[in-house]
């Protein structure tokens, strides 16, 4: 068993007992799955709008090299710098490098999770530069000195009153303050950052191959303020985030909206497409756009997983998911959590170190049912379970169980053998650790091939 297998078995047990932690989330869920019935109102066949969606992403994967050097080729021409990072060290020691070029003492970022797969705070910090998020959730998530908990929502676990409560800790404001005084408090510091500082981080919702321009859709605005305030906006963004044409937005930002948080379509929605331009009187004077590889050419190669790769981060089948809502998301102990998260963090990460994260699952199939693109994910559960058997990645006892019972399919004389006292004694006895969260497996006292012979003697 790995060092995160473990982890993630001690963490997923404390939160399954945690009853407070589970009325928060189905509090906050409840909520989502109130609105978004009425966001996919906005649609005449939202079945078909995902099929379609599905479809785009299905050629800008296919085509992804080609559209890559499209993306470069467009958005080199208006003045701005692309650099290609093959892992998170590369991404990293590029941003420090800006950094260091820039004599940067304060960064702002908005809201980004190939960000936190970096661990690009961790590593400013390490390096004397002050990264603020301006994200109100990350922020908060930020000060609590925890990574975000869900990819949409990054403190959906929190309650209003931990949050004043943390507030009043860290910024020193009244212990009842409301929701609307907490943000408007938020609002007071994060102002002053946009700016001091002297470079600006977003991420990418989409990357646009046509006209060379990144895409960002928000509900706060922060991550306008964090590419437009700061002389140096740097962009990391994942190269599966691409579409092929600017036109493919009027499809995925309202699905985006709708299946991530039950909007028709989010209040910000921006085209980057450049630094500032002789005729333009604002923006950053530079920008950058690293495009991270980070693994993500692994799944591409592999063409049952690449189905994965056309994910819109819409966090729809977190919310959906039955395992998630009930051992929440730091339970996971990685960046993408939930069941996107347990498809392809395997293949980012490594399939012998993370494969646990595919068996958990119940398989019920709601996650594949609610995705903005339709990818069959619990199917690419399996496809991870098969591939880390191939890879001989299974214990010993687990294939000694199987052949056993392999052995004893094939003979109708085995199956028959012994009655159920001690078939039940046998199994419960020797799947002690299969036991411990399940009941005790009772098998019937005569098999149905007995019964049948019983009752048709002849």
């Amino acid at each position: 068993m790995s060092e995160s297998s473990s982890t993630f078995i001690a963490k997923s047990s404390i939160k399954a007992a945690d009853l407070e932690h589970r009325r928060k989330i189905n509090f906050n869920i409840g909520k989502y799955n109130a609105v978004v019935p009425k966001g996919k109102q906005q649609f005449a066949d939202v079945h078909l709008v995902r099929e379609r969606a599905k479809n785009v992403k299905w050629r800008a994967i296919e085509t992804l090299d080609q559209q890559l050097e499209e993306f470069e080729l467009s958005f080199t021409k208006r003045g701005g710098k692309v650099i290609w990072a093959e892992d998170t060290q590369q991404a990293v020691d590029a941003v420090l490098k800006i950094c260091k070029e820039k004599n940067c003492k304060t960064l702002v970022k908005s809201k980004s999770m190939v960000t936190e797969e970096i661990h690009l705070n961790k590593a400013l910090e390490a390096n004397g530069i002050e990264s603020v998020e301006t994200d109100l959730g990350e922020y908060i998530q930020q000060l609590d000195h925890e990574p975000p908990y869900h990819i949409v929502t990054p403190a959906m676990h929190k309650s209003k009153e931990d949050v004043a409560k943390l507030f009043n800790e860290k910024l020193g404001t009244p212990i009842n303050y409301t929701p609307q005084q907490l943000t408007l408090k938020a609002r007071e510091v994060l102002r002053e950052k946009y700016v001091q500082a002297e470079v600006g981080v977003t991420g990418a919702n989409f990357i646009i191959s046509d006209i060379g321009g990144i895409a960002v859709t928000e509900n706060e605005g922060n991550a306008r303020l964090s590419c437009s305030f700061p002389k140096t906006h740097i962009v990391i963004v994942g190269i599966e985030k691409m579409i092929p044409s600017v036109t493919d937005l009027g499809l995925f930002w309202p699905l985006l909206a709708t299946f991530g948080t039950g909007q028709k379509v989010t209040v910000y929605n921006t085209i980057v497409t450049g630094p500032k331009q002789e005729h333009e009187v604002d923006g950053p004077e530079e920008m950058y756009v690293i495009l991270l590889d980070n693994g993500r050419t692994n799944i591409l190669q592999n063409p049952k997983q690449r189905e994965s790769l056309y994910c819109i981060r819409c966090g729809a089948c977190l919310n959906a998911c039955p395992v998630y809502k009930n051992i929440g998301g730091h339970a996971y102990g990685v960046t993408y959590s939930g069941p996107i998260g347990s498809v392809i963090t395997p293949n980012l990460q490594g399939m012998e170190e993370f494969k646990h994260l595919s068996y958990a699952s119940s398989l019920c199939g709601n996650c594949t049912e609610v995705c903005a693109v339709k990818i069959n994910l619990h199917e690419l559960l399996l496809e991870n379970r098969k591939e880390s058997v191939e890879e001989g990645l299974a214990p010993f006892s687990e294939r000694m169980a199987w052949k056993m019972w392999k052995i004893a399919s094939l003979k109708r004389g085995f199956m028959n053998l012994g009655n159920g006292n001690i078939k039940n004694k046998v199994v419960n006895g020797l799947f002690k650790g299969w036991k411990q969260t399940r009941s005790d497996l009772h098998f019937s006292q005569k098999t149905f091939n007995e019964m049948w012979k019983e009752r048709y003697k002849k």
